[in-house]
């Protein structure tokens, strides 16, 4: 083991942090489309930025690991974000003094008081977009990462369910057009890797979980690991019950009803496996391999006694009865006034939110975790006397926009920690330089659903969403090669975009958001847009490949992608023309 951190510390603590959203900036605005990439911009990218800009001023470095997904990045780096959000912003402060003015008239002097607080924080957001970071949010953070203060990891493309897609082709072209982005916005290799839904799968046959599609034989597959391996990534993060067994905790059935009445399809069936007693989630391990020449990946296990204090909004910090409720919303305007007041309480119900007492609640939730982390830590070196880690992952996305308290809960925990002797504040990569680990696991196909599977994604509702993904994918390896051969660049050019209406198409958020039930309509409509865009486009390139020329209306349809959808400018066919070190080598 190498040296650790600090010669008084027990172990060390990292806060992972996931930020993702689907690419929406050209698909719609409200209530679903480009305005829920303002919301959490605004509400949670812009906020977490201020508080490690904030902890850096006083002299605490926030060591979080940042993972942040390719499509986001390229959203968020778009010129029609940096435009369109401040007039996002504009809209939110207008809508507040109209708020305040209404409520004044009203003689309610509770509504006026946080209805100026929304407008103040709108204007101090916009301040903070415009003069402090220049509109680039992402040249921020990566200044950040550049000064040592977090470190930003990367994910899926655009955040594949990777265990569930068809071809091994589509999981390199997954991986490969991380790695390619991260490099062009973050100038540098990245090192952490985030799996979509913490979804994992290892080497083994393969065949399609669907009798009318995808390959039907059992087909040796590449794992997870062997991606980010020959791709020099160097960790990833899974679920506690991926690592230990026993049942699996999911983080997200307590949120969404849909979730709820699904999991009852599946409860019955769902049998935990036996908890290993040799293992433990407060240490990383080395994921064993099938192929031992290539370089060891790492794995932390999400911590599941710190996780429910941030996930739940039924046992944990954000259901406070004194913080802002998330749910119930002022029309025309879309701003909140009210408190959680119970977790039992109908929207009917809803006290008035007072930003005061929801304030002196922070500190105390703070202090709390804290203090588990504390324990957890000391217990754990004086039961092993092993150097440990507390990873603590969760969406970005929960602090601030679902709680809107929750980066100032962000700014107390990291600095009480920094100020703890016993515990090390660390990014992962740190963690794993100090404590390099010893042991090696074989690890289960899993996810952090409920039950630790696949249903969320996959189930009556979604099929026909993977019948079209496996479809696509058989398909395009051969298009690909065919495009690379031919040197006709306008061939190329129609299948590159195709590539990306691929890529579009297997973003894990179509099934999970029809089955969530949260924007069902929307998540079908995109995903019958991309199968539609993607299937058109293939017609065209074989049409051109057997000596016909595009119509009119056909180049018009390809601009008009290029231009809806313009991310990745740097996707390379060749990821889908060859498996790089395919499995049956």
């Amino acid at each position: 083991m190498a040296q650790d951190l600090s010669s008084n510390a027990c172990g060390a603590f990292t806060l992972v942090l996931h930020g993702h959203l689907p690419y929406v900036l050209t698909h719609g605005t409200w209530p679903h489309g480009s305005d829920m990439l303002f919301e959490c911009a605004a509400e949670s990218y812009l906020p977490i930025l201020e508080t490690c800009q904030r902890l850096v001023a006083e002299g605490v470095s926030p060591k979080v690991t940042l993972g942040m997904t390719p499509v986001l990045v390229e959203q968020l780096t778009h010129p029609d974000f940096k435009r369109q959000f401040t007039d996002y912003l504009d809209t939110r402060i207008r809508a507040a003094a109209e708020d305040r003015d209404q409520f004044g008239k009203d003689h309610d002097d509770a509504g006026a008081e946080v209805a100026q607080m929304w407008r103040e924080h709108f204007e101090q957001t916009k301040r903070a977009f415009l003069e402090d970071y220049g509109a680039d949010l992402i040249a921020a953070f990566r200044r950040l990462q550049d000064d040592g203060h977090i470190e930003v990891i990367t994910s899926a493309a655009t955040h594949g369910y990777l265990p569930l897609l068809g071809t091994d082709e589509s999981m390199q072209a997954q991986v490969k057009q991380a790695v390619s982005s991260y490099k062009r916005h973050f100038g540098r290799q990245p090192r952490g890797f985030w799996l979509p839904e913490c979804a994992y799968r290892p080497r083994y046959a393969w065949a399609s979980p669907l009798p009318a599609a995808g390959p039907q034989e059992p087909t040796l597959r590449k794992g997870v690991e062997e991606f980010l391996a020959e791709n020099g990534l160097q960790y990833f993060i899974v679920d506690t019950a991926t690592i230990l067994g026993g049942a699996a905790t999911g983080v997200y059935v307590e949120r969404f009803e849909g979730l709820q009445r699904l999991w009852e399809q599946f409860r019955a069936s769902y049998k935990p496996g036996p908890v290993a007693t040799d293992k433990t989630p407060y240490e990383a391990y080395l994921v064993h391999s099938a192929v031992e020449d290539r370089p060891p990946v790492a794995v932390f296990g999400r911590d599941e006694r710190t996780g429910i204090q941030v996930w739940s909004g039924e046992h944990g910090y954000p259901g406070d009865g004194w913080y802002l409720d998330f749910h119930k919303k002022r029309f025309p305007g879309g701003h909140r006034y009210w408190r959680v007041t119970s977790a039992e309480s109908d929207l009917g119900a809803k006290e008035r939110y007072e930003p005061q007492r929801a304030a002196e609640r922070v500190p105390e939730n703070a202090d709390h975790f804290c203090g588990l982390v504390h324990d957890i830590l000391t217990q754990h070196h004086a039961e092993s006397g092993r150097y440990g880690i507390v990873c603590a992952p969760y969406d970005a996305e929960l602090l601030g926009h679902w709680w809107f308290e929750g980066p100032e809960w962000l700014y107390r925990t990291l600095r009480g920690i920094s100020m703890n002797p016993a515990v090390d504040l660390v990014t992962c990569s740190e963690y794993l330089a100090a404590s390099t680990p010893e042991a090696a696991v074989a690890l289960p196909e899993s996810s952090w659903g409920e039950g630790g599977f696949h249903w969320i994604w996959l189930n009556d509702w979604t099929t026909w969403i993977w019948e079209r993904i496996y479809g696509a994918e058989l398909d395009f390896p051969d298009l690909a090669r065919q495009a690379l051969a031919s040197g006709d660049g306008k061939l190329q050019d129609i299948v590159t975009q195709a590539a990306r209406e691929l890529l579009l198409l297997e973003a894990s958020d179509w099934p999970f958001l029809i089955s969530t039930w949260s924007a069902r309509d929307y998540a079908e409509h995109r995903a019958t847009f991309h199968h539609d865009a993607y299937s058109r486009l293939v017609e065209m390139a074989r049409r051109r490949i057997g000596g016909g020329a595009s119509s009119i209306e056909d180049e018009e349809f390809l601009e008009l992608c290029k231009k809806q959808d313009a991310l990745f400018p740097d996707v390379d066919l060749t990821w889908w023309s060859s498996v790089e070190r395919p499995a049956s080598e």
